[in-house]
């Protein structure tokens, strides 16, 4: 119990306005006096808190809706006294050139109104997610409030920042310029294929022991598709040049990214599972758009396995957010969502820089408005505002968060970084008063020598609290203050109901630098053997477990879950620069993704439940015995796994495109009136025969007749194509140019029999004719680094089913002069660019995706599923591009439907700093006769 003595003087400071001193350190027993310290310390950290409670309490209704440091940095801009009395705050908001700022616009709802509206304020339109409820822009930061005042607007935020976790020395370069790193990409892109290298295993594969699986079981990852999302795959192009990585791999349009942490995954990927299909989606255009991408893996893509690296700032360790839900989303329609358990530290090794724990009213005032601080320090005989930060923890996330649910939060905690000198340094104090997340979040500065926390409560009640130093690291001072640390910093999407959260584990060599100075070594993996119980985790992976408060909805529902729940190989090697060595979670989750994909691969019908029982149960117990808050069940091993649940060689047969032979006249075509003879090809690109193989093909459309209806095929042995024929009959009365749809059923003996195919054949003789439609609007200007983009119409008629379609960008000259006005398209920067094509069915096809590096332009191009080489070939030095060249999608899947009617073409610039124009496209399109 505190002493009368000490609470009648801590009324009398407070009384006195003396504001409370954020420098207080440890106050032992109350009886005894109070630290010592200058009191011209104590008076500069009380007068700069009330400067920033004074800017709190003067908020307007619509500056009440923006972020703390967002109002700070308009109205310092507007007025420079206001940071007089604040002479080491830094607010942390990054202004772009036009003094403009990134933001997420939280929205009750995202109409198109709202856009326009962002739009018309000088915004460029980053993301737009509709179930997110969120527009991420660029904006003039005059333009805030205005956009803030709307009625459906709940908040607007500095665009909430995210960590992947690639584990990398802080000492390391720079990252390149876009045009630099574009231009080592081709570089090295040219060198692969003039003087190829040995392709590079990860040394994960040997320490999983996944490489003597996959002899021993006979399984690949086929019939499996693995998908990751992360930063971006600017290096893809040259990975799968170099031999890494398939060709084929899937791409989402316009969600490519930047960075190449998603290329180094998806060659780990694929090195385990190297017959398993593959895909990417970015994760980088805020938490709501990574929310809608997990979701278009699942259901657009059909992705069997995602795995993700990410970390958003934002994501509450007290109820599942956006991001967790979508991850649940997709685990319930069965898919298997892996998740680094991060790099954040954990207590055992002394590296954590989070606390979390029940709010404790220290008696201590701060400011000379309202709000009490947290009492970090447990012992009723002392007490400490103030939690140390280490000296090596510069440039790191703070977060806070409290048991509030989200976008409901009554209480108000704010966050305060003071150094040893009194100054505060950085804040955060936004408004809850109803409708805002209980979330608070600032950036500690580069030199962090002598930083300390402090939490203050502005108003309400007694909360749970979680602060997390990301990456950083709680430390005793050199003043006397002392360290509080507790488990649990894993949170947020990784610690999803339906995630499988990844520790890290070093596969070969140790990690080559210190966390911090005066560490102890970094532990070895076990490479050239595999991983045994003796194993040592990463001293940096983050540790569980992960309490939660409330369910998704908000309401009340209190369970601790075990996170992390298992643990993979890290430091292994990638062909791709920055990321060999790769180190991390970041490297450890695909891994452990990769071998779920030869689980798959080899028990084809196991649920989601199945393989997660499989993986934690055959891991091989390290750290603490049993199941522990820093390896969780262990580190899997694919030998284990795959024995546990009688993994074998599956069979993949499938029917391949038919073709056609006409019996009247020879021709290759169906025609009125006619029976043809169409074979029907069957490929089994699995890992076992497929014995006993039937094909059954039928057809929907009217009139038309197939016979025999069912044909055997065989034993249709691994990598072997077997065909037979059938005879098709169309009635006379088939209009040319209609189409008939033919369902293809192959059955054979294993658990992936059957699989189906639908392909669709036109009556009649393609015509010769080529019809030409042509745009001819106004020229078009591509917005610069806008998801919206720029789409430009051209009307087609006459012409009722299509046979062939070629795109074509004109243009009357041809050159690579910036804003050149007789090209096709003019922009400074063509691999920024993303091209779509959408038919008047609603069917899209991408023409072109990030692909020319630096060069400028586009003229006299032709875009043909025929052509020999791929537009994904490109280089800067045939700039401005011209020729022919394949698209990256086919054209052709867009002739289903009759081609009358309105295109569209769609540019989006996906990064920032290049501008263009859309001058001169047009369709080409033969019919039928």
């Amino acid at each position: 119990m505190r002493s009368p003595k000490r609470r009648s003087r801590r009324n009398a400071l407070i009384a006195a306005s003396a504001a409370v001193l954020l420098t207080l350190g440890v106050v032992s027993p109350a009886s005894a006096d109070p630290p010592k310290a200058s009191k011209g310390v104590e008076d500069r950290t009380a007068a700069q808190i009330a400067a920033l409670q004074a800017i709190k309490k003067s908020l307007t209704a619509a500056e009440s809706k923006v972020d703390s440091a967002l109002v700070v940095e308009q109205r310092r801009r507007a007025n420079a006294t206001t940071f007089n009395k604040l002479p080491a705050l830094q607010t942390g908001v990054k202004v772009h050139s036009g003094n403009t700022v990134e933001v997420d616009i939280r929205a009750f709802k995202v109409t198109d109104d709202l856009v326009a509206a962002v739009k018309a304020a000088g915004g460029g339109i980053r993301s737009v997610s509709t179930e997110g409820r969120t527009v991420r822009a660029q904006l003039p930061l005059t333009a805030l409030t205005k956009l803030s005042a709307r009625g459906d607007v709940r908040r607007v935020e500095t665009a909430v920042e995210y960590k992947t976790y690639n584990q990398k020395d802080r000492k390391a370069d720079p990252a390149p310029s876009k045009e630099d790193k574009a231009r080592e990409i081709e570089a090295r892109t040219r060198e692969a294929l003039v003087a190829p290298q040995a392709v590079r295993t990860g040394e994960g594969d040997r320490a999983h022991a996944a490489d003597t699986a996959r002899e021993d079981f006979r399984v690949t990852g086929t019939g499996v598709k693995l998908c990751a999302l992360s930063d971006g795959v600017d290096s893809l192009g040259l990975s799968q040049a170099a031999g890494e990585l398939p060709a084929g791999i899937d791409v989402l349009a316009g969600q490519e990214g930047s960075g190449n942490e998603g290329t180094a995954m998806l060659e780990i990927l694929h090195d385990i599972a190297p017959n398993a299909s593959l895909g990417f989606a970015t994760a980088v255009n805020g938490d709501a758009s990574f929310a809608d991408n997990i979701r278009a893996l699942r259901f657009r893509l059909g992705c069997d396995v995602i795995v993700d690296d990410i970390l958003y700032f934002n994501e509450s360790p007290f109820q599942d957010g956006v991001i967790a839900q979508a991850v649940d989303a997709v685990t319930a329609d069965g898919a298997l969502y892996f998740s680094s358990a991060g790099n954040d530290g954990n207590v055992a090794d002394g590296t954590s820089g989070h606390w979390e724990g029940q709010f404790v009213d220290s008696g201590v005032g701060v400011g000379k408005f309202a709000g009490t601080a947290h009492d970090f320090n447990p012992s009723p005989d002392a007490k400490q505002v103030f939690n140390p930060l280490s000296d090596s923890s510069g440039n790191v996330p703070v977060t806070l968060f409290w048991s509030d649910p989200l976008a409901s939060s009554f209480n108000d905690y704010d966050l305060y970084l003071a150094n040893s000198q009194g100054n505060v340094v950085a804040f955060s104090q936004g408004v809850q008063d109803g409708s805002q997340d209980p979330y608070e979040r600032l950036n500690t500065p580069t030199s962090a020598y002598g930083l300390r926390l402090a939490v203050v409560k502005f108003r309400g009640e007694d909360k749970y609290l979680a602060l997390s130093a990301l990456g950083g690291r709680f430390k005793d001072s050199s003043d006397g203050l002392q360290k509080f640390a507790t488990s649990g910093v894993t949170r947020g999407h990784s610690a999803a109901k339906g995630a499988i959260s990844v520790a890290a584990a070093p596969a070969n060599d140790p990690l080559p630098f210190d966390l911090e100075p005066g560490d102890p070594a970094n532990p070895r993996g076990p490479y050239p053997n595999a991983f045994d119980g003796t194993q040592k985790p990463e001293r940096f992976t983050s540790d569980g477990p992960r309490r939660v408060f409330f369910a998704p909805d908000g309401t009340p529902s209190e369970e601790v879950r075990q996170k992390p729940d298992l643990t993979a190989a890290d430091g292994v090697q990638t062909s791709v620069a920055g990321f060999n060595p790769f180190f991390g979670t970041s490297a450890s989750a695909p891994n452990a993704a990769a071998i779920a994909g030869l689980v798959l691969s080899g028990n084809p019908g196991l649920s989601p439940a199945e393989v997660r029982e499989a993986l934690t149960g055959t891991a091989i117990d390290i750290a603490e015995a049993g199941v522990d808050n820093r390896t969780g069940a262990g580190v899997v091993r694919a030998d284990l796994v795959l024995a546990y649940t009688g993994a074998s060689p599956q069979p993949l047969a499938k029917a391949a495109k038919p073709s056609v032979v006409n019996d009247a006249d020879g021709s290759q075509y169906l025609k009125p009136g006619t029976t043809a003879t169409v074979t029907v090809p069957v490929v089994n690109s699995g890992d076992g025969t497929a014995a006993s193989t039937s094909l059954v093909l039928t057809t929907p459309t009217a009139g038309v007749t197939i016979a025999p209806r069912s044909k055997y095929y065989g034993n249709v042995e691994v990598g072997q194509t077997v065909t037979n024929t059938f005879k098709v009959s169309v009635p006379a009365s088939a209009a040319t140019g209609s189409a008939v749809r033919l369902d293809a059923r192959v059955t054979f003996a294993g658990s992936t029999s059957p699989t189906t195919s639908a392909f669709t054949l036109n009556v009649g003789e393609p015509s010769r004719e080529t019809k030409t439609f042509a745009y001819t609007g106004p020229v078009a200007a591509i917005p610069d680094n806008d998801a919206t983009g720029v789409t430009i119409e051209i009307p087609v008629s006459g012409v009722g089913r299509g046979s062939r379609i070629v795109f074509s960008i004109d243009g009357d000259t041809c050159s690579s002069a910036a804003g050149a006005t007789t090209v096709g398209i003019d922009h400074s920067f063509v691999g920024d660019l993303v091209g779509t094509l959408t038919s008047p069915s609603g069917a899209t096809a991408t023409v072109f995706q990030r692909n020319g590096s630096t060069g400028n332009n586009l003229c006299q191009v032709v875009f043909d599923d025929t052509a020999a080489q791929p537009f994904s070939a490109v280089t800067s030095n045939l700039a401005p591009y011209t020729g022919t060249w394949r698209p990256t999608t086919p054209l052709g899947a867009l002739l289903a439907e009759p081609v009358d009617g309105t295109w569209t073409f769609k540019v989006v610039d996906a990064a920032a700093s290049d501008r263009g124009s859309i001058r001169a496209v047009s369709l080409k399109i033969n019919g039928y006769v």
